[in-house]
């Protein structure tokens, strides 16, 4: 007998016992053509939500299921009494697979009222339903065979048992993939693409993922025409054997054509799409590229629903991709609250249209509100520059900082083009370039009487970075290491112009020790060349204490002290930091830390005077990324460190 899989996308359409297959089992009628097959007396609803289940679909002339026996039941109670019952499978564990038990749980009657009463009929009808399923699954994986009887034995808590003899292993006896051959040279990628060889178990689920295989890698072949037929089956039960055959179409290669626009396409032009695609007119067809551009539209917020359909190209041997996108709602308002001793209590908001300026212009207003940090600012955002992941960002903001080693009311204006990461498509190599003219007015104390003073600079900046991330996972890291520089060449205006130079290494490591901790390490060093400390803004010092640096001692408290014991900042930087991610239970972990480092007022780093810093994290794994609870305490604390400094914020610390 033959029978065909039939998929509709990545499903394959059943056409064993659930999809019209006979059934005759202890006086149940076989059902007419149409009509849905019944066990016992209850019909079985063919809208049922059923877990994927991949069959190929060969008809059988009974399925040996046994009913239970109520007087079995009604040896020890009342058939109508309802009771607690148990129930186990015997016979299947040489042949079902971790798969097969997952989707008997998933859609087991006996298991989903487990712990529930029932009676005899009740244990009948669900024994039934139970066995049915059992059957369907292992003929899925191969055993045609298979039987499947139920009994009930007595007691307190009647136990329903499925006692099963999966029968023998079917095999393909033959494998044919008619047509492939019209691939050329690539006939053999293909036919290695389908995995399903003879000899190997008429599994279903191998069947179904080799005809998706050989879609994938006949689509990345550069053959966006291909077509691939249903699998064709023939089963010889009495060799317990089947021959499969698969109906291939390449069609032709081809290579890119242009991007060109269905009607009703909104939201981005053709051009823009190109700029977002990573194949450019010319190269081979590969659908692999066609999914990146799909994932990269949907990722950028603005689009809802995306249409990429290969066309023939308007030149020979070209394939034009026709695009249709639906627009999302293009507005977006966020908000982030934290808090750390030294600090204070932080709270943004923001407001964001993200296609005011089209394509993919954005729009936001930002504002701070915190103990010690005011801001507002307009920020300009153009995503997708001209290329893939490329930002163009253009920023006017006024803040006011009020910290203990300063106080700074700044207005700056900035840009920057950089190429950035994301959690969708992270980047191993990253970079920035920018300029920023800022005037701002800055109050710190004379070092020599501790008498405030304030001062007005008028800075330029040219800050550049690069950075390469090679770890696993942009948030929450568990192998892998970063490293990454930053320079930025500096003028300042402070009564005669001068120039200076800032330069930051990070660095950080991660590494796994089994599957529940997590090594990191993290360094920093920093350094100021070209200017005295004195000189250089207080704002733009290096200081180092705080959430994000070295955790028990309050934000910018480590290092030089002025006759008033607040911080002065200085010219170079040395941070270590060292901790365990340990996962605890369910999504909560528990972190040890230790943190060490010191500010210098010399241009070149040193490895002396450190500030050590300890403490215990807690962090809950969310589905964003983790959220950080840090409680540190200061080793060797200056004169007025507090004893114990908290921080909360996303993400993990380094």
């Amino acid at each position: 007998m033959e029978c065909r899989i039939r998929r509709v996308g990545h499903a394959a359409a059943a056409c064993l016992v659930l999809a019209g297959s006979p059934l005759s089992a202890q006086g149940n009628a076989v059902p007419a053509a149409g009509q849905a097959p019944t066990v016992g007396a209850q019909a079985v609803d063919p809208d049922a939500p059923l877990a994927p289940l991949p069959d190929i679909g060969v008809d059988w002339p009974t399925l040996p299921i046994e009913p239970v026996d109520p007087q079995a039941v009604a040896a020890t109670t009342d058939v109508t009494a309802e009771r607690r019952y148990t129930w186990r499978i015997d016979g299947i564990d040489a042949v079902a697979t971790p798969l097969l038990r997952q989707r008997f749980a998933e859609n087991s009657t006996l298991d989903a009222n487990d712990g529930s009463v029932a009676n005899a009929a009740q244990l009948d009808r669900r024994a039934r339903e139970d066995a049915a399923l059992l059957v369907t699954l292992l003929r899925a994986q191969g055993y045609y065979d298979a039987q499947v009887t139920t009994r009930v034995e007595p007691g307190a808590r009647p136990l329903v048992v499925l006692d099963t003899v999966p029968g023998g292993l079917y095999r393909f006896a033959g494998v044919t993939l008619a047509g492939v051959d019209a691939a050329g040279e690539k006939a053999a990628a293909l036919n290695t693409a389908f995995a399903v060889k003879a000899g190997d178990a008429v599994d279903a689920d191998g069947v179904v993922a080799g005809q998706t295989a050989l879609e994938t890698a006949i689509g990345r072949a550069g053959f966006p025409f291909a077509e691939v037929g249903d699998p064709a089956i023939v089963v010889d039960r009495a060799a317990k054997t089947a021959t499969l055959d698969l109906s291939v179409q390449p069609g032709g290669a081809r290579r890119f054509g242009d991007i060109v626009a269905l009607p009703g396409n909104r939201v981005f032009g053709p051009d823009h799409v190109a700029d977002i695609a990573r194949f450019r007119r010319g190269a081979p067809f590969d659908q692999s590229r066609i999914d990146d551009l799909r994932r990269a539209l949907i990722q950028t917020g603005l689009v809802a629903a995306v249409e990429l359909e290969p066309v023939e190209g308007k030149e020979p041997g070209t394939v034009d991709i026709a695009v249709k996108l639906d627009p999302a709602p293009p507005h977006t308002v966020a908000g982030e609250l934290g808090y750390g001793t030294g600090e204070g209590a932080r709270l943004e908001l923001s407001w964001t249209h993200r296609n005011l300026f089209p394509p993919e212009g954005a729009l936001t207003i930002r504002s701070v509100l915190g103990t010690q940090e005011q801001l507002s600012s307009l920020v300009y955002r153009r995503s997708n520059f001209h290329a893939r992941d490329r930002v163009l960002t253009l920023q006017a903001a006024a803040a006011h900082q009020n910290r203990d080693a300063y106080d700074a009311k700044t207005y700056s204006l900035s840009g920057s083009l950089e190429r950035q990461t994301n959690i969708f498509f992270q980047k191993t190599w990253t970079w920035s370039l920018g300029a920023e003219l800022l005037a701002s007015d800055e109050q710190d104390v004379l070092l020599s009487t501790g008498l405030p003073r304030r001062r007005t600079f008028f800075i330029g900046a040219l800050p550049t970075s690069l950075i390469y991330d090679g770890t696993d996972d942009l948030l929450n890291p568990t192998r892998g290491f970063r490293l990454g520089g930053r320079l930025s060449p500096e003028v300042s205006l402070q009564g005669a112009v001068f120039g200076y130079a800032r330069t930051q290494v990070d660095a950080s490591i991660y590494r796994s020790i089994g599957s529940r901790v997590v090594l990191a390490g993290r360094t920093r060093l920093g350094t100021i060349v070209g200017a005295p400390r004195d000189a250089v803004a207080p704002s733009r010092r290096f200081y180092a204490g705080g959430g994000a640096s070295v955790r028990g001692y309050g934000y910018q408290s480590i290092g030089p002290r002025d006759p008033n014991n607040d911080p002065i900042g200085g010219r170079s930087l040395t941070e270590f930091a060292i901790e365990a991610r340990v996962k605890a239970f369910g999504n909560f972990g528990i972190v040890p830390f230790l943190d060490a480092g010191n500010i210098y007022t010399s241009p070149l780093p040193g490895f002396s005077g450190f500030r050590y810093g300890t403490g215990l994290g807690v962090r809950y794994y969310s589905n964003f990324g983790p959220i950080r609870l840090d409680v540190g305490t200061p080793i060797n604390p200056q004169p007025g460190d507090s004893k114990i400094a908290v921080y909360v914020s996303l993400g993990q610390a380094f």
